[in-house]
């Protein structure tokens, strides 16, 4: 009953209005009366007066009012648990289930019907005859010819229900008056906001990563008695940390968003640890707790345009389609950051910029941008600007042959200036990061990632990443590298099972092969050579939501030939996630 009655609601909140129409005797142009050949049809003018001779309800309000004032009230709105129910054989019951079927001025129910098989009460059929005097109302002000009969019905259900309507028209004006408020209250009448709050518990174990250079300068100082394997093991602590994030969506006409998220978190990159960015969490943030404008950008649509605007971490997968559905998000998506996106095509310089997507139709979108650090497109220096500094553009081509398959192709131009050069954006080995010693460099990358949801329980889905770099000028030691070239390669792919021992639970297994090195040219002597082997990632965890607004993930992931160095033993990093979206 409490939803139908909040239906009604909705659909019938100016009855209180109509019915001082009626009491007033609202008259239509005569000019405009449709004459009633039929006897038994009453055009809007005598239907309008007809009303006008019943009894006003705004007496039974003033009275009401003013003794509950004093505190002597004569008149009390019956509680809706007292009213007596109305049966489907009562004469009340059948004059309204006429009007309803005549006039179809019932919608509280899906189906438009009244429930002719059940007992209803007072309140509920109140509302229903509020739903078809507001009806009636608007047909008389049409100049629409209706039924003697329904008039005189209509007359004697609002004697009949007088004291349920008043009622009725006060829960309105409260509920009006409550909305009133709201409005007058809130944030703001076109932002919605969003909230994820997640807690980690994570701990590594293993040895610390060393690179080419790093392992012959520690096997000498081994040598020396400056250090022992001992000093290599990784603290085994673990830690506990939160990321909190609150999301601001705007929308000035309802298909544009202005979305503003405020960030803050203890979360620690795991590098600093572990010596290698291949074990970063997916979802590390470590801003001391201070509150901080995390992302800034504004998107709007024209036709099949879509254009982007960031001044703030506006990034490539903003924009760009990642493929990876169940594992892209980093507060409920991969545990590691490798797993969730390629870093070669799907990340880059990111930050102020421009994009855009263009729907061809159903099957092909087109998409491009171009992007700058925050830290350059908003500085006028010299080497820095939109222009002059670090800078990622690129396009995306998405294809879509049917509603369970999707292929993206991408390409990404992407300028590093010195000692600015982070070629795998913190996800892989440090001579693929930089493998030219701060010299700036070009980085060309060509990538694709498919996405198949083979059932409702099995979905599939993976990428591959290629990246081409080129030294542009001297290295921080003063020795020309331009025209030295090094390949960079990526992979990885995903099973997700869903709906897992629970509905919306997802079981993924994931692996691939990080970003790396299988060329760099070279001076003759340096230690800057291809990375000796490929390091692998093996990750497995479980999605379980507690509840429709909780997401407990527990999971591992294990990186081996950590720094592509197979003198490195492998790192095991373990995390239980837990996600509070609101």
């Amino acid at each position: 009953m409490s939803r139908f009655f909040s239906q009604m609601l909705k659909a019938t909140s100016g009855v209180l209005g109509i019915l001082c129409l009626f009491a007033q005797g609202v008259i239509a142009s005569p000019e405009t009366v449709i004459e009633a050949v039929n006897p038994d049809v009453i055009n809007s003018t005598e239907a309008l007066g007809i009303l006008r001779n019943r009894p006003k309800l705004e007496n039974f309000v003033n009275r009401s009012t003013s003794k509950r004032k004093s505190g002597t009230s004569t008149f009390q709105v019956t509680n809706v648990s007292e009213l007596r129910d109305i049966s489907p054989t009562d004469w009340t019951y059948e004059a309204l289930s006429s009007l309803v079927e005549r006039y179809g001025c019932i919608v509280g129910y899906p189906d438009r019907a009244f429930r002719g098989d059940r007992s209803a009460s007072r309140w509920e059929f109140a509302a229903g005859l509020n739903a078809c005097l507001n009806t009636i109302e608007r047909l008389l002000q049409e100049n629409v010819a209706v039924l003697r009969e329904d008039i005189e019905n209509l007359k004697r259900l609002t004697h009949e229900f007088e004291r349920e309507l008043i009622a009725l028209g006060a829960q309105v004006n409260k509920l009006e008056r409550r909305m009133a408020f709201l409005e007058n209250h809130q944030f703001s009448t076109t932002t919605k906001s969003k909230g994820e709050v997640l807690f980690t518990i994570s701990s590594a174990s293993g040895e610390r990563a060393l690179d080419a250079r790093e392992q012959d300068e520690f096997n000498q100082d081994l040598q020396n008695g400056k250090f022992t394997d001992a000093q290599r093991r990784i603290d085994d602590n673990a830690t506990f940390g939160y990321r909190a994030r609150l999301n601001l969506n705007t929308s000035f006409n309802g298909k544009d968003r202005l979305t503003t998220r405020l960030e803050a978190g203890t979360l620690f990159n795991l590098s600093h640890a572990t010596g290698t960015n291949m074990v970063r969490l997916g979802h590390d943030a470590n801003s001391d707790a201070d509150l901080q404008i995390d992302n800034l950008y504004y998107r709007f649509p024209i036709r099949n345009f879509t254009g982007y605007v960031g001044g703030n971490s506006l990034d490539v997968d903003d924009i760009f389609d990642e493929g990876n559905p169940f594992l892209k998000s980093s507060g409920t998506g991969a545990l590691s950051r490798f797993v969730r996106r390629d870093p070669i095509t799907m990340r880059g310089e990111e930050g102020i910029g421009a994009g855009f997507t263009y729907e061809f139709n159903d099957m092909f979108t087109v998409r491009g941008l171009y992007l700058t650090p925050d830290n350059d497109g908003a500085n006028p220096e010299l080497g820095s600007g939109l222009f002059n500094g670090n800078f990622t553009a690129g396009g995306q081509l998405g294809f879509y042959p049917t509603d369970n398959l999707a292929f993206n192709f991408h390409y990404l131009h992407t300028y590093y200036k010195e000692d600015h050069v982070n070629l795998t954006s913190s996800t892989g080995s440090g001579l693929a990061s930089d493998p030219f010693l701060g010299t700036p460099t070009i980085l060309d990358a060509y990538g694709a990632n498919g996405n198949w949801r083979i059932n409702d329980m099995f979905n599939l889905t993976g990428w591959v990443g290629y990246g081409l770099g080129r030294a542009q000028g001297l290295d921080k030691d003063g020795n020309s590298r331009r025209s030295f070239g090094a390949d960079l390669w990526s992979w990885m792919a995903a099973l997700n099972f869903v709906d897992i021992f629970k509905e919306g639970a997802v079981f993924s297994f994931a692996g691939g092969a990080l970003t790396h090195t299988q060329r760099v040219d070279a001076i003759t002597g340096d230690l800057q050579v291809p990375d000796q082997d490929t390091p692998y990632i093996i990750e497995a965890q479980y999605q379980y939501p507690l509840t429709t607004n909780i997401l407990l993930t527990p999971g591992f992931y294990v990186i081996l030939q950590p720094e592509s160095n197979n003198d490195n033993n492998s790192i095991w990093v373990g995390a239980l996630r837990t996600t509070f979206e609101f």
